[in-house]
This record gives structure tokens, C-alpha cells and sequence, in this order.
């Protein structure tokens, strides 16, 4: 998200801003209090800017410019969504109604919002993205990663990636996707035009390459081949993974170093210890098995090898069209053997890992300054209280939204 703290917000507001009586305060950094959410019980943070300058208890809390009392409500840092699909025209609402009575997903859905998309105009697009974009903010989402796939040609895959880029700094090119219709009968020939002018059509709009890796899109060579073009275009490397079957997506994950392999659901004890022993995280994304009643990833194996686990919306129009990272803590918890403090944690520091990112997902001076207020004294309650909208207050970058 790219909105920044202008001269007029912060005068509005003043330079440095303290929040104060916060009941609980995650801060996901152990150093600063309990356990390895380091949580602080009656607890202030002071904003300078866009960046937390100042972390402890109310007591202890510094004189600024301005204040605000949290009455007693819990603080969490914002979360960071780090696999969405928001440049897209349409929705699926018939494949989605269909589902639900008894027809089973597949990969090849994907085909109707890609000619939607291609049918949309640029204005469309951009307000769509705004549209979920600010939903999610709603919700505590400070931080979004989105990607192209649903242009599958190189025009409308750069400019995907141009109107993702206008919305947020975490933006992936995700042109194998699956095979383009246009390539139907040449599935080789779309994996050189995704790797030769597509790529170097989309490489300067974007941070992160991406590759479907499953049957009925990519399979292992091919995503090898693709990750590994778009790794020598300077774009860093993320999987989809593991998602309807049992495949090689987090091996090459691994192998290339990725960032992330996302969905995880089919796994085996060989693809659970190579993510406990690289930096790779396992994005597990449970939105998707709720929309598709699908078998649902288990997350307590990877947890108990050391694996870092980020949970993520895979918000998109056909099978996990939700923005809501508190829906999505609430089904891990419920459905994925995740602890309330452990699906919190992956849903903030663990998406800031899944994005390489340090300044975001957690509450530690010099951080960037997202947090959310909820209305419920402990973070647990987002569990808890599945479905109730207890965010109440958001900051990002340091401006309460």
C-alpha cells in the first residue's frame, strides 16, 4: 500500500503521537515483553512519522505531541497479507454457487476472469484493486502483496503489473498462472513467451516472480525454467506449491531460494523438513480450502519441525475471494492445529518474512508504524470471536485511516 504521511496529515496530528493504554500489545518481538509474541500488558507506543519511536508501558510512556487513548482495547502490529490476486475483472459467482453444490474446483477456472480481465479498462482495474485494497485496510491489513495471472498475454500482464504498482511496493509477476488459452495446444510456446517478451515486458513493474506450480498448470521443469529466467531479470522468486496435489513445488521453492511456497496443503515429511531447513517460508492460505471445501493444510507438522508459517487471504475472484486476515486466523486455528498466538504471529511476522521484510509485522522502534486497535482486550479474541468486525482503529504508516 503506498499511501505516505504528508506535511498536512502530520500537522493535523502532530509529529510525534502516543497510543496509551492498550490492554495487551503484540509486538512480536520477545525482547520487548512475553513469550514469542512479546506481549506488553498495559502498554503505549509512541509514533514519530511514519515509524514507531517508542515502545513500553503507559507509565513509562514519554510526552508528545498528541495522544490517544486506547481505552483498554488489545494493539496488534497491522497484518501483512502476502499472496492476493486483486487486478482482476468479473467474479465468479456461478463457478462459486456451482461449487457449493457439489462440483469440484479445478485450476481451469482461471480461464473466465482472464477474459473478463482482458475486457476490463484500465479505470476499471484500478478501482477494483482501491476497492479491496481499502477493505482490507479496514480489516488491519497494512501491508499487501498482489499479482498479475489473469492477463496471460504480454499486454495485459504489463499492465496488470503497472496498475498493481500503483497500489502497492509489493507486486508480483505471475504470468504462469496457467497455460493462456492462446497457448492451448502449445504449452512449450507459452512458457518462451512468458520467460523471453513477457518477462521483459513486466520485469520493471514488478519485485517477485511467481509460477503455478500444480497439474493442470506448470509442471516441475517448466516452473524451474520460468522462476529461474525471472530470477535473472532481478525478480525474486515465490511458488505456488502443493495446493490440489501432492507435487514438486516446494522442492524447486527450496532449490531456488524462494521467498515463499504457498497453499502447502499436500505435503510430505521430505517437503516439511526442506522448508524447516531453509529460509523458504510455508504461506499457507486457508480461505482457499473454505471456498473450495477442500482438505484443509496442516499446519502443527510444519510448526513442530521450525518451520516459519505465514498465513495469507489468496484473495481472488474464484476461489478464496475474502480480504479478511481475521477470517483467515480464525479458520487456522480452528481447522489447521495453529494456537491463537501462533496463527496471529504468522498472519504479521510471518508475512513480513514471506515478503523478506523486516520493518513491517511487527511493533519495535524504527518499524514502520502499522498497527490495528481491536475492540476486545486480548488478540486471541480474534479467534475467539469469529466474524465480528473488532478491528477498530488502524494507523498506517503512522496516519490513523
Amino acid at each position: 500500500m503506498n499511501a505516505s504521511t504528508t506535511a498536512a496529515e502530520r500537522a493535523a496530528t502532530g509529529r510525534t503521537t502516543a497510543i496509551t493504554n492498550i490492554a495487551t500489545l503484540v509486538t512480536n518481538d520477545p525482547s520487548l515483553g512475553e513469550g514469542p509474541l512479546g506481549l506488553i500488558q498495559d502498554a503505549a507506543v509512541v509514533l514519530d512519522g511514519d515509524r514507531v519511536a517508542w515502545i513500553g508501558t503507559t507509565s513509562k510512556a514519554p510526552a508528545t505531541d498528541s495522544h490517544v487513548d486506547a481505552g483498554g482495547r488489545a494493539g496488534i502490529p497491522g497484518f501483512v497479507d502476502s499472496h492476493s490476486h486483486l487486478v482482476f475483472g468479473g467474479d465468479r459467482t456461478a463457478e462459486f454457487n456451482a461449487r457449493m453444490s457439489g462440483r469440484a474446483y479445478s485450476a481451469g477456472g482461471i480461464r473466465t476472469t482472464v477474459a473478463a480481465t482482458r475486457a476490463a479498462t484500465d479505470e476499471q482495474l484500478h478501482a477494483n484493486v482501491a476497492k479491496y485494497l481499502a477493505e482490507a485496510l479496514r480489516q488491519g491489513t497494512t501491508t499487501l502483496e498482489t499479482k498479475s495471472g489473469y492477463g496471460l498475454n504480454v499486454e495485459d500482464e504489463a499492465r496488470a503489473l503497472r496498475i498493481a504498482a500503483a497500489h502497492t511496493d509489493e507486486v508480483t509477476f505471475l504470468g504462469a498462472h496457467i497455460v493462456s488459452p492462446d497457448y492451448a495446444d502449445d504449452p512449450a510456446g507459452y512458457v518462451d513467451l512468458v520467460t523471453g517478451p513477457m518477462l521483459d515486458a513486466c520485469a520493471p513493474h514488478a519485485r517477485w516472480i511467481d509460477v503455478f506450480c500444480e497439474q493442470g498448470a506448470f509442471d516441475g521443469d517448466q516452473a524451474r525454467t520460468i522462476l529461474t529466467a525471472g530470477k535473472a531479470k532481478g525478480l525474486l522468486p515465490r511458488v505456488h506449491a502443493n495446493q490440489l496435489h501432492h507435487g514438486p513445488g516446494v522442492q524447486i521453492a527450496v532449490e531456488l531460494d524462494a521467498a515463499s511456497a504457498d497453499h502447502c496443503t499436500h505435503l510430505d515429511a521430505a517437503d516439511i523438513d526442506a522448508l524447516a531447513n531453509s529460509a523458504t517460508v510455508a504461506t499457507l492460505l486457508p480461505g482457499a480450502e473454505f471456498s473450495t471445501r477442500a482438505r484443509w493444510p496442516d499446519a502443527r507438522p510444519l510448526l513442530d519441525a521450525g518451520a516459519t508459517v505465514a498465513l495469507s487471504t489468496d484473495c481472488n475472484p474464484g476461489s478464496s475471494f475474502t480480504s479478511s486476515m481475521p477470517f483467515c486466523i480464525a479458520l487456522a486455528v480452528r481447522d489447521m492445529k495453529m494456537t491463537p498466538d501462533e496463527a496471529v504471529w504468522a498472519a504479521t511476522a510471518g508475512g513480513a518474512a514471506a515478503l523478506r521484510r523486516t520493518d513491517v509485522g511487527r511493533l519495535t522502534p524504527g518499524a514502520r508504524a502499522d498497527l490495528a486497535l481491536l475492540d476486545a482486550p486480548s488478540h486471541v479474541h480474534l479467534a475467539y470471536r469469529p466474524g465480528v468486525p473488532l478491528v477498530s482503529d488502524v494507523w498506517h504508516r503512522g496516519v490513523r485511516v
